[in-house]
């Protein structure tokens, strides 16, 4: 090829040279440009990332049998687990499929629906939504951010704890009996330092019983008659929470002080025909817990206390009454790694005087249990933990007015991750 363009070029005549001459140059300059901008677009920065490669879906599923050893079928409890007591069997208590993604920078998506849930007492395994929300971040590195919608009201650490991380096979009565399903619709700010969101990441990471992250403070609104259910009057809660987890050498300790305030609305649907009730069903519902945590590495100790006001029901004059609450729990635990196996050997003790205001007539208790079991986690994916529970509840209302339970009994749960 080259060869032929010099003997042309020989040949022509010196302005025809000089033309051919021209071209060549223009045709070289056009093919070193072509060449220049090839290696340009080789070492251009790949594709923008799309906010659903991000997508995730994740899950777990439990499975729940507690009539092993047991001495009293009429020992149950509502807020624990319906499966509990006479009748009892094998029983699906979750089936979660969550889907999350980072849809840009600044915004996140979290939903969660569970296809365990129980429409009535005689119907099971309904879908129902868990979480719907949104974080929108309001700063470089989001440690401003806040929730819109569905999720977990941040009062009490073990609340907040996943149902997929946490020890005991439920939660604990006094916090819990704040926020039935732990959620609300309303709208939350979260502050928390960069490393702090970290510590918070690596505390589930690393299979230590964590929380996840709800912020070193939070401080929101949202409707107070609990997850799923309409709100019923024209006040919203208000909730507020500050936490701070810290290193002591190779320890990890975690504590804070949560508080809340609104008004209830009994639903109709949840009285008893006769039981005396405010004019209004509106009553008053605040309190404030302190949480301390020490995280097992390898010894580990959880445990909350909270005092407050709130709708019980009063056999002595058949109504629905604010009365002082109080309560609380401590759990201990041991985290044993067994070459690619964890066994997590733990203890706890809880106490509850109060009123259980999503339950019918505002329900009254008195609650003393103490636990001992072992979680065995074969591998990330299959976990299995027996839990033998002792326990005396007193749980009265209109109908069932003198009503002290007291029993024993083994519970297994099979837990599935996915």
């Amino acid at each position: 090829m080259v060869m032929h363009t010099f003997l042309v070029f020989y040949y022509c005549s010196k302005m025809t040279r000089f033309s051919y001459l021209i071209l060549l140059s223009i045709l070289f300059s056009f093919q070193a440009f072509s060449q220049t901008d090839t290696v340009k677009s080789t070492k251009q920065s790949p594709t923008t990332k799309k906010w659903y490669d991000s997508f995730s879906i994740r899950g777990y599923a439990q499975l729940r049998y507690n009539r092993l050893f047991e001495t009293n079928p009429n020992l149950n409890c509502e807020q624990c687990d319906r499966s509990w007591g006479d009748n009892g069997g094998f029983f699906l208590r979750r089936t979660r499929i969550i889907f999350s993604g980072q849809i840009n920078k600044n915004i996140y998506f979290y939903i969660q629906p569970d296809f365990a849930s129980s429409a009535s007492t005689d119907r099971l395994h309904f879908g129902q939504l868990r979480d719907a929300y949104f974080d929108v971040g309001i700063d470089q590195d989001n440690e401003f951010r806040i929730r819109i919608g569905q999720s977990k009201v941040p009062y009490g650490f073990e609340n907040m704890q996943s149902s997929q991380n946490r020890l005991p096979l439920d939660r604990n009565d006094a916090l819990n009996s704040a926020v039935s399903n732990e959620r609300d619709i309303g709208a939350f700010f979260y502050w928390a330092p960069k490393e702090k969101r970290q510590l918070y990441a690596s505390l589930i990471n690393d299979g230590l019983k964590g929380s996840g992250d709800y912020g070193v403070f939070a401080f929101g609104a949202y409707n107070g008659q609990t997850a799923n259910n309409p709100e019923l009057n024209n006040q919203l809660h208000i909730v507020s929470r500050f936490t701070y987890p810290f290193e002591v050498k190779n320890q990890i300790i975690e504590m804070g002080v949560q508080a809340y305030t609104g008004k209830y609305v009994i639903p109709k649907a949840n009285l008893s025909p006769g039981v005396k009730t405010n004019a209004d069903l509106n009553y008053l519902d605040q309190r404030v817990a302190g949480t301390f945590v020490l995280y097992p590495k390898p010894f580990g100790i959880q445990a909350e206390y909270t005092l407050g006001k709130g709708p019980e029901f009063n056999k002595a004059t058949d109504a629905i009454e604010v009365t002082p609450l109080k309560g609380g729990y401590v759990t201990l635990s041991y985290l044993a790694k067994l070459n690619k196996q964890i066994l997590i050997p733990f203890i706890r003790y809880q106490y509850y005087e109060g009123g259980k205001k999503h339950e019918k007539d505002a329900r009254s208790y008195n609650v003393d249990d103490f636990e001992i079991g072992a979680e065995w986690q074969m591998n990330k994916n299959f976990e299995l933990v027996l839990n033998y529970t002792s326990s005396e509840r007193r749980f009265e209302d209109f109908v069932k007015r003198n009503n002290f339970q007291t029993g024993r009994l083994l519970r297994i749960q099979a837990q599935v991750n996915f």
